[in-house]
Parts: C-alpha cells; structure tokens; sequence
C-alpha cells in the first residue's frame, strides 16, 4: 500500500513539473548581462536594471563559497564574461564562462593547485534532457550552472558572447 502511494505521488509530481510551463522569453530578446544569485539558486538575464527573466539553476556538488581550485565542485563567484559557446559539448549548449580571472589563478597558486577553467552554463547531458526540470533537486555539477536544455537553448539565443556575468554568493 505504502509503495502504491509514493508511486502515485511520484507521478503527480511529475506530471505537475511537465504541466506548469514557464512563459517563454520573446526571440528577439538580447540581455545586457547575466546575474546568478548561488543563495537564491536563480540566473537572471538583464537589461539595465530590469530583469528579463530568471532562472531555476543547479551548481556545484559544493556550492557553498567561492571556487579555489580545479576539482573543488564549487562554483566561482565575482565577474566574468561569456567569452564562448560550444554547440558540441556534452551537455547540449553550453556558454563558456571566463573563470579564471587573474585574482583567481593567484589564489589557486597560493594553494599549490591549478584553477581549473571549464566553467559552463549548460543544459543535460546528451540523452538526459529528458530529466528536464527534476535535474534542480540536487546540485550535481563539477562547478558548472545548469538549467535545463531549453533554457539554456533560450538564454544562448539572449546572450552574445561578451556578455558580463556576475555570480553572487
């Protein structure tokens, strides 16, 4: 009966996910910079001061504090720039963060690590975008932002390369 009853449950929840759909942002839309609040757990696409959209994200496995070095799974925090895209990565999009910054390798070095540098926002992994909004009940990612691949289809179409980012603590 119990087993019955979390399965019920669980299709629910599925179901409510797959029916609560999200207005979709206007194709011509282009964002000035991006903002991602890690408390908040949200990505928000600007226009001077005025928020085009936001954004449920996931992080780092250990998204607490600032990134150190390669292998941490956290997330960097500060201000970077989209620098590049990669349509082929393994995780359907992904938009290329500028980590490190100069202050970062300066820090890993104090440590005696590398800073690493493939910090992404990008949607699942090739054959997983079924997974589809569920991928936010855990931070899961080596340090990465992820949303889903439509999002980040959208947010790719929003942002130009050069593009500001900040990530807040």
């Amino acid at each position: 009966m119990r087993r019955a009853i979390a399965l019920l449950l669980l299709i629910a929840v599925v179901v409510l996910f797959a029916a609560s759909r999200e207005t979709p942002l206007p194709r011509d839309v282009v964002a000035d910079r991006i903002v991602v609040d890690k408390s908040d757990r949200t990505l928000s696409l600007m226009s001077g001061p005025r928020v085009l959209k936001s954004y449920h994200v996931t992080f780092g496995r250990q998204p607490q504090g600032r990134k150190e070095f390669e292998g941490d799974d956290r997330t960097p925090e500060g201000r970077y720039i989209i620098d590049r895209r990669n349509v082929n990565s393994r995780y359907h999009l992904a938009l290329h963060v500028s980590y490190p910054n100069a202050d970062d390798v300066r820090r890993a070095r104090a440590a005696g690590r590398s800073a690493g540098g493939d910090i992404m926002i990008h949607g699942m992994r090739r054959g997983f975008g079924w997974i589809g909004r569920l991928h936010r009940a855990v931070n899961w990612t080596h340090g990465c932002i992820a949303v889903t691949d439509a999002e980040v289809d959208e947010i790719g179409r929003a942002v130009r390369d050069g593009t500001p980012i900040e990530i807040r603590p």
